[in-house]
């Protein structure tokens, strides 16, 4: 097998295990003003990610660091071309990690205002984000003959491209919804469930809407295949999650969003950064890719630490499988009064 093709695949791995979790994280985060009525509900909603959080975005390093290794062309033509949009979600998840751990660090209300705002926007911008970044890179982009990014970032903001952010916004907050109504208990519970449903409509007619254009687009029978099936998974979560089965429901929004990334890799395949108008100048897995004895020490890598790295996400969503309630979370300790007046 041509070990350049299967790095393209095993780079698709990474980013569907990023987006699938990171993305219910993602969608958690975005719904704070919606479910969080107080702070204890709050609370619940961060502490139902709180151990996997950053265990999840390692999935981004570990996918950033064997795209740069593997394709290394590709990892220079993303990074310094969409270089303004990978900085903004850097800078996004910057701000909702230093939230997640400093909101605590002090009692009053304003303080924890401000880093609840910063979780929203910091998982609201890279769900965005992500979607235009893609989208953008199954569309094509103007490359010259050296393979470098000739647009602007207003190059970037097309229909089609912000149409796949809005895609990726709205799969995400439902995604992180449904896990919300997995991992709590109670009222917050009932309200989650009730929330998935509403988004899960709208998100079901964008989905569709992306998927439309895209296999329209790059039609073959293979993307239009996967994603049939991936409109029909999300239509099925939907129901799941209707009828209050959220285990399910949260499986087959995760087999959705699996399937929408291998269609959207589907539709870039060969190339991994196409050139428009000039597709004499896109980059191909075959062009883009390390020698073939760089990708053989890099397979062997994969062969003998991805087993390991499974397996210790799989024991750390074991060890925290349970529902988060309100009775679990602790007391507040009272704000500081307002110093007293003096007396003159």
């Amino acid at each position: 097998m041509d070990l350049a093709v299967l790095w393209f695949g095993i780079i698709a791995f990474f980013f569907i295990g990023y987006f699938v979790l990171d993305g219910f994280d993602f969608g958690v985060g975005m719904s704070l003003p919606f479910l969080g009525r107080d702070e204890t509900d709050r609370r619940v909603l961060i502490n139902t990610i709180g151990p996997v959080w950053d265990l999840n975005e390692t999935w981004l390093i570990v996918g950033g660091a064997a795209l740069f290794a593997a394709f290394p062309e590709w990892y220079a033509t993303l990074f310094s071309g969409f270089y303004l949009a990978l900085l903004l979600i850097l800078i996004a998840l910057i701000l909702r990690g230093v939230s997640f751990e400093y909101r605590h660090q002090r009692p009053e209300s304003q303080w924890k205002r401000w880093f609840d705002g910063m979780i929203v926007v910091g998982s609201a911008v890279p769900a965005l984000l992500w979607g235009v970044a893609f989208a953008n890179i199954v569309q094509g982009v103007a490359l010259d003959h050296g393979h470098n990014y000739t647009g602007t970032l207003f190059d970037l903001l097309n229909g089609y491209a912000l149409l796949g952010g809005l895609t990726t916004l709205l799969l995400f907050f439902t995604h992180g919804v449904v896990f919300v109504s997995l991992k709590a208990e109670g009222d917050i519970r009932v309200r989650a469930r009730r929330l998935a449903v509403r988004s899960g409509i709208l998100t079901i007619v964008v989905a569709a809407a992306f998927l439309t254009w895209t296999v329209i687009a790059h039609f073959s029978v293979a993307l239009l295949v996967l994603a049939a099936l991936a409109a029909v998974a999300l239509i099925v979560s939907w129901i799941l999650n209707l009828r209050g089965a959220e285990g399910w429901s949260f499986a087959f929004m995760a087999v959705t969003i699996a399937l929408a990334v291998v269609s959207l890799f589907s539709a870039l395949f060969p190339n991994v950064m196409p050139s428009v108008p000039h597709p004499e100048n896109s980059l191909t897995i075959a062009n883009a890719s390390s020698t073939e004895t760089t990708l053989t020490i890099m397979t062997w890598v994969a062969v003998i630490f991805l087993p390991l790295i499974l397996a210790y996400q799989a024991f750390t969503y074991w060890v925290f499988r349970k529902r988060v309630s309100r009775s679990q979370i602790p007391a507040e300790p009272a704000e500081p009064a307002d110093p007293e007046p003096v007396a003159a």
